[in-house]
């Protein structure tokens, strides 16, 4: 019997990415999403393409009823979820002073409680098997924030917060439920063309770009390895330890920087869609518009796949180095 996976955000971006990679693996799929047409296009190719049962629910992530009734549709139709994958987000570029209540709101409902929901639904039905695999999505700027995106920080802050929160109920508990957590770098996404922008020019993810299907590797191996957490991508990393070492130094450099990284010169038709409250219709996939300037490969996420070997090589080279220095002393 194939295991069950349930993505959420996955009619386009990392989700979509995501999907593709467990049912290439053998898994049923399960996508929520709030389009039904774009979930319908998925689920289709999906069988064709890999022979797996898949099923498409229109879901808002940020609507805590949705999600559990979806989760217990899923139980229903594919049996017992084995990995839940929480992968659904909302960002607006803009300063916080163009911001509103509403919009704030809305953000961290879908970014941060979208993926509470989705862990209470999930551990509500892993906890009586005592077993399963709960994925949070964070970002590495969950670490360091960056101006014009203060909704989306924020609510990936969070996300660190209740994880790590949870995993300690979990080990207090002595569930054999494993949480993970895998933090991502700029991805070529659909969200920089539909994505909430006030400002007046269309957006581009921070180089170095990596392709959705790098996150989608990174997310199917935390969901079976025993990591407790995974970093994707060396810009990720650096972001993370330097944010530890010089924080006040970032933000003045990122006064500067941040603004321009995150914009391109191409003016923004003032008619953009923005999906922060509403899906924009049509058929995304889970690339954006950045292939030209993406990696397919993330050095960081191989050197993680591979660290016991890495750890086993590294030993190896230390006590030649050492053996040589005794050889020489001799």
């Amino acid at each position: 019997m194939r295991k069950v996976v349930v993505v959420t955000g996955a009619g386009a971006g990392v989700g979509r990415a995501a999907v593709e990679e467990f049912a290439r693996h053998g898994y049923d799929v399960a996508l929520l999403s709030r389009d039904p047409d774009r979930i319908e296009r998925a689920v289709a190719h999906l069988k064709a393409a890999h022979g797996v049962r898949a099923l498409g629910i229109p879901t808002d992530v940020a609507d805590a009823h949705a999600v559990e009734a979806a989760a217990a549709r899923i139980e229903d139709e594919l049996g017992p979820i084995d990995v839940w994958v929480n992968v659904a987000m909302a960002t607006v570029f803009a300063p916080v002073s163009k911001l509103t209540a509403q919009e704030f709101e809305r953000g961290t409902k879908v970014t941060y409680l979208g993926q509470v929901y989705g862990t209470m639904a999930a551990l509500a039905r892993m906890r009586v098997r005592n077993r399963g695999t709960i994925v949070n999505v964070g970002s590495a700027l969950g670490y360091r924030s960056v101006p014009l995106q203060s909704i989306y920080c924020g609510a990936k802050f969070a996300i660190r917060g209740f994880t790590d929160a949870l995993r300690s109920e979990i080990i207090h508990d002595a569930l054999d439920v494993h949480l993970t957590m895998v933090d991502l770098p700029a991805l070529n996404t659909p969200q920089f063309d539909w994505a909430l922008n006030k400002m007046g020019k269309k957006a581009q993810p921070v180089a170095p770009i990596y392709e959705p299907e790098v996150a989608a590797r990174a997310i199917f191996f935390a969901a079976t390895h025993r990591r407790r957490q995974v970093w994707v991508g060396f810009s990720t990393v650096k972001a993370i330890l330097a944010n530890r070492v010089a924080p006040g130094l970032l933000h003045r450099y990122l006064a500067s920087a941040g603004y321009a990284g995150q914009l391109t010169d191409k003016p923004l038709d003032p008619d953009s869609p923005g999906n922060l409250f509403d899906p924009v219709p049509g058929d995304y996939g889970a690339h954006g518009r950045f292939d030209n300037r993406s990696r397919s490969r993330s050095w960081e996420m191989f050197t993680d796949r591979h660290r016991d070997g890495l750890w086993t090589l590294a030993g190896v080279a230390l006590l030649g180095v050492g053996l040589l220095i005794r050889k020489n002393r001799a």
